[in-house]
């Protein structure tokens, strides 16, 4: 099993629309490495919920990964802003993954999420911030045991 980080901004998609649906596929990422990781995660892999875009930022619960390699309905939608044009049914380019929830907590900030990862980790290095990234499994298992970075 790995640990991973799934962003998306809470006016689009929460934590709470997750618990609400119950499973969801994570549609919409247009960035390849990204997309990478999404085609590396595994069923069974857990995933930190990370609400973006909002102050404060942080993560607001776990998902577990149910299905893997679907390719992204919004790829071949011409009303979806995450339509491309160069994507077809029989060549995807973009995947993605789906997920169930598990349990939504209390936002654990990025203030404090920066004492838990390591300085060169992707969510807490300024510019390089993916919408899906690997977490390491110490970190992940801290987090998960704690609640937080304490």
């Amino acid at each position: 099993m790995a640990y991973w980080l799934l962003k998306s901004e809470p006016e689009v998609y929460s934590i709470e629309d997750l618990r609400r649906e119950g499973q969801a596929i994570w549609d919409g990422v247009r960035n390849y490495q990204a997309r990478n990781f999404l085609l590396r995660i595994q069923p069974g892999d857990i995933c930190f919920f990370y609400h973006s875009g909002t102050n404060p930022p942080g993560i607001a619960g776990l998902c577990r990964v149910v299905r893997t390699g679907i390719p992204d309905p919004t790829q071949f939608d011409p009303q979806s802003p995450y339509f491309d044009p160069k994507a077809t049914p029989e060549r995807p380019r973009w995947y993605t993954v789906e997920v169930a929830f598990l349990e939504a907590w209390p936002l654990i900030p990025l203030t404090e999420l920066k004492a838990c990862f390591p300085p060169d980790h992707p969510l807490v290095k300024k510019g390089n911030r993916l919408s899906v990234m690997p977490v390491p499994p110490e970190v992940a298992e801290g987090l998960i045991a704690r609640r937080g970075c304490r």
